[in-house]
């Protein structure tokens, strides 16, 4: 027994090095380990201890199991991948595969009928004035010229939202024509109310939350000695360096000061040893010019730019969108998507071989809101730029893809109806006696992360929780618990322009305290 176990350990320890060597900062763990091991604290005679106790003497073991941690959180973000009869599916539930399909056919089509339309090519070299123009003025990208008259956005929320009410289960019948008023035909499994309780049960418990106080006029002096404390605890946990040890600080809130930080010690995202990555991209932008760069433009000119709270960011907003447009890195995130990058004949290379962009993400209207946020945590574009990636790779992607993973936007959106129907019965009936689509309220919300929709401090709280418990659950929570605290309003109007007209200012919520209020009620929202 003794020797089966050592051998499956041996074989467990074998396969995680094979893992760990795929990771980006394997090259520098690996060099780092060469020094120790070359160092005079290791010894020939006893290379093996010394080599141990080398090991956990520096920062070499933290950086171990930090990159074991990202890598079970990947291993983790695959699981859904299934394999029947010898063929990897990306997509257990066939109908679901296929919407995806016909879904980024639509998408490739729009694209290439556009290009068509304003008669440009997809993707072609920057001749040599542009070249210089574009990067004479890169810190200042506002000022580079570029026609975007004829340019729309190949998507945007509501088309999705249209496609996944299209969603047709074939083991379904439909009784009726008529609209349907949730997604009870779709077998996504997704939490209860009192297992969000018990899944954000440090929430409901803490005595002091950071975000709770946010709006206060004048903090106690209790509270302001607790945050005093919460900073130096969290200064001592980034000088560990443990990205869980992080996670779960980052549990009762993150101080401003230090969340940049946190969130780039539990995501890994080391801009120090990706600078030259960066300025790589750089040049590719410099050096091709693409249709998706006008789109990302028009993108940032129509979000970001009509925000107060973000249009002082639009230079680096135009750097850190084009830049990830190159990023083949991102084509990654295809191994635990439902969804495949958009295969497209372009100049010079032969048909069917070019992914397109590069990274393989089509932009749909509110794209840049998912990097926006970010700018109130970093002064650099570099750090800025690999948080965004990290996010996205982790995140940001389900939600725009038509997916069975319960964390997908499907799985959201089931889970924000289910919700709303069990724990404010009163509310949904009076939305579907006056044929107003629930979701149809929130989809916005919900697809963009509420970016855009919160103030920046309300809604880097609430991304706190999303890194904190690894999870978009409490995004569609939070929907629902606005929706409760404005409920007396809401029943008070008939019209879906009404309804928005109530939800269209949520400046003045606190997002920690609506969650705290969920959590701690015995039934009610």
């Amino acid at each position: 027994m003794e020797m089966l176990k050592e051998k499956s350990l041996h074989l467990t320890v074998e396969k995680l090095v094979e893992e760990l060597q795929k990771l980006d900062n394997y090259n520098h763990f690996y060099e780092d380990f060469q020094i120790i091991a070359a160092s005079y604290d290791v010894t020939l005679e006893d290379f093996k201890n010394t080599l141990v106790a080398a090991v956990h003497q520096g920062s070499m073991e933290t950086n171990l199991r930090n990159a074991i941690f990202y890598w079970l959180r990947n291993h983790d973000n695959n699981k859904q991948i299934v394999v029947r009869e010898e063929v990897t599916q990306k997509e257990s539930l066939d109908y679901l595969r296929k919407a995806q399909a016909t879904w980024e056919r639509r998408i490739q089509k729009s694209l290439e009928s556009m290009c068509e339309e304003i008669g440009i090519p997809l993707s072609s070299q920057r001749p040599n004035a542009d070249k210089d123009d574009i990067s004479q003025k890169w810190n200042e990208l506002s000022n580079y010229s570029t026609n975007l008259e004829r340019l729309r956005p190949v998507y945007a929320p509501k088309d999705f939202l249209e496609v996944l009410f299209s969603l047709h289960n074939p083991n379904y019948r439909m009784f009726s024509e008529e609209m349907n008023w949730d997604f009870t035909y779709i077998p996504l499994k997704v939490k209860t109310l009192n297992e969000l309780r018990y899944h954000y049960r440090d929430i409901a418990a803490a005595d002091l939350l950071l975000g709770l106080t946010a709006l206060t006029a004048v903090s106690s002096g209790p509270i302001l000695q607790g945050e005093q404390d919460r900073i130096k605890l969290g200064e001592n946990v980034l000088i560990n360096g443990y990205a869980p040890v992080c996670q779960e600080f980052l549990k009762l809130g993150a101080p401003r000061s230090l969340r940049g930080q946190l969130w780039a010690q539990i995501l890994g995202s080391n801009a120090k040893s990706s600078k030259q990555q960066y300025l790589e991209l750089k040049e590719r932008v410099i050096n091709y010019d693409m249709l998706i760069d006008k789109l990302i433009t028009k993108d940032v000119q129509l979000t970001a730019c009509n925000d107060d709270q973000y249009f002082v960011f639009e230079d680096v907003l135009y750097q850190v969108m084009l830049c990830f447009t190159r990023d083949t890195e991102v084509l990654s995130v295809f191994n635990n998507s439902s969804s495949n990058p958009i295969l497209t004949p372009l100049y010079g290379i032969p048909p069917g071989s070019a992914v397109y962009p590069p990274n393989g993400v089509v932009p749909f209207h509110g794209f840049t809101m998912y990097a926006a946020p970010l700018c109130y945590l970093f002064n650099d574009p570099i750090p800025l730029y690999f948080m965004f990636r990290g996010l996205y790779l982790r995140y940001w992607f389900r939600l725009h893809e038509i997916s069975s993973h319960p964390q997908s936007i499907l799985g959201l959106c089931i889970l924000f109806e289910r919700l709303l129907q069990r724990h404010e019965t009163k509310l949904w009936t009076h939305l579907i006696n006056h044929k107003i689509h629930p979701i149809r309220v929130v989809f916005k919300w919900l697809m963009r992360g509420f970016s855009g929709h919160l103030p920046p401090e309300q809604l880097l709280n609430l991304w706190d929780l999303v890194l904190a418990y690894d999870s978009l659950e409490v995004i569609p929570l939070l929907a629902v618990a606005i929706l409760s605290f404005r409920k007396e309003n809401l029943l008070q109007v008939d019209t879906i322009s009404n309804i928005e007209c109530v939800l269209a200012d949520l400046s003045s919520l606190n997002v920690m305290s609506l969650l705290q209020l969920a959590l701690k009620g015995p039934t009610k929202i």
